[in-house]
């Protein structure tokens, strides 16, 4: 299998929180991978996404460490979307 992988960096504004993970996260940058295989046979390409990481800092007391987790991209949505509107309000 052909796979990809993408990364991102999303700004939250806000302290929040993600579906899977027992604590709230501080505002800030946070990297966002996803890795993506190649689905073979097709005309043309088409990939599936296969995984979704964001690097957090760990929990106290190593908050100078950080750690990847694997997330659900949903769970990274609505987070981006509560984000959003909390700074509108």
């Amino acid at each position: 299998m052909t796979t990809r992988t993408r990364r991102e960096t999303i700004v939250f504004a806000h302290p929040f929180r993600l579906r899977g993970i027992d604590r709230e996260l501080p505002a800030g940058a946070y990297d966002v991978v996803t890795d993506e295989e190649l689905i073979e046979g097709l005309s043309f390409p088409v990939f599936r996404r296969v995984a979704t990481m964001i690097t957090v800092p760990c929990a106290p007391p190593r908050q100078s460490a950080v750690e990847m987790l694997t997330i659900e991209p949903d769970a990274l949505r609505d987070a981006r979307q509560a984000d959003s509107s909390t700074s509108r309000a």
